[in-house]
């Protein structure tokens, strides 16, 4: 029997939330009750997402304080935050307090990096700041999909963009011990990971025609991507990570590369990740280097392998926005929920965006 839950979108206004409007928009179970923004509030979600105005017309951002008004006292609800960094968690405190006075059921999907860490300290290392709710830190699980196939808490912080193309990439390697714990992966990001507001790094004149490395071995994923690949493999992995701004709207391309223990063949580390990715979705295992156009805009990972005997690479593909963020954070509700994974992520890569 069909269900319909309702569903919310905190921080509705920005890159991440604009996904999540466009995905809920034709998801069979998940009808969207409230598109939140304070700084959007009571205009048209078609005035700032023109590509979802047949989709979504007639429909308004509303205030914070306002999310629950539509949704009726004692109902199932599904809450996406798609908020900033640091904010996020607050927000959500707060939503969790509407959800108990009107007697709903709430699944979260944080798509911020607030619930990333399990413990307040190492969040507060990586982030600098006061944590926002350290109160709900055990409620929420942190992981791919793809990694662990039951979680004990209501409510998933869903890794950062970078983090899943790189948890992807490494993960079966390192549970194999075919290969040293210890990993260097070069990333390469589109200019919307940066998120909604301008900046010099998102600036069109600075990113056109041109690549560069920021934060080489100091970046934020770096200490995430090495927490959840010991929680998913069991062994505690060294990651060095240099992320690079790249050409183009949209899409992560990761290359991982790692020392193998032993001489290994390219079949043997094809058989690790088709089995690893075996009930895997939305993860393909392909015969050549990734193209991220053959990924963008869908929920697809592509990874592939290459090895000389004793070096082992591996190549991952996906979209920043969809499969690293909002597509994601709809695999995870769609989980939270007991939907089919697949449920409103079955869309193919337009191919030549």
């Amino acid at each position: 029997m069909s269900i319909t839950i309702p569903a919310v979108v905190l921080g509705a206004g920005g890159y991440v939330g604009g996904e999540l409007l466009r995905l809920l928009a034709s998801h069979p179970n998940f009808e969207l009750s409230a598109a939140v923004s304070d700084r959007r509030s009571g205009q048209m979600i078609a005035a700032t997402f023109m590509h979802l105005s047949q989709l979504l017309s007639g429909k308004t951002f509303v205030a914070t304080n306002n999310w629950a008004d539509d949704i009726a006292d004692g109902s199932d609800v599904a809450l996406f935050s798609a908020a900033p960094h640091g904010a996020s968690a607050e927000i959500i405190a707060a939503a969790l307090e509407t959800a108990a006075s009107r007697n709903l059921t709430l699944h979260i999907v944080d798509s911020s990096a607030d619930f990333r860490y399990a413990e307040q300290s190492a969040w507060e290392a990586v982030y600098g700041a006061k944590h926002g709710a350290p109160q709900l830190l055990a409620d929420f699980s942190c992981a791919v999909p793809e990694h662990t196939d039951t979680i004990a808490t209501p409510h998933v912080g869903h890794p950062g963009c970078f983090a899943t193309a790189s948890l992807l990439a490494t993960v079966p390697l390192i549970r194999s011990e075919l290969s040293a714990a210890e990993v260097f992966v070069s990333g390469v990001t589109g200019s919307t990971g940066s998120g909604r507001s301008p900046q010099t790094g998102t600036h069109h004149p600075e990113r056109d025609s041109n690549l560069y490395a920021y934060k080489p071995l100091a970046h934020r994923h770096s200490p995430e991507v090495a927490a959840l690949a010991k929680a998913a493999s069991g062994r505690e992995t060294k990651v060095h990570f240099v992320p690079h701004s790249g050409p183009f709207a949209r899409g992560i391309h990761v290359t991982v590369q790692a020392k193998a223990k032993a001489t290994v063949s390219a079949q043997r580390l094809r058989e690790v990740y088709i089995d690893a990715y075996a009930n895997a979705p939305f993860v393909e295992v392909v015969d050549t280097p990734p193209k991220l156009k053959n990924v963008v805009a869908s929920n697809m990972c592509h990874l592939s392998v290459a090895t000389d005997g004793d070096s082992i690479v591996v190549m991952c593909t996906i979209d920043n926005l969809v499969k690293g963020a909002a597509g994601g954070a709809v695999q995870w509700m769609n989980r939270l929920w007991k939907l089919p994974e697949t449920a409103g992520l079955s869309a193919a890569a337009p191919g030549w965006t």
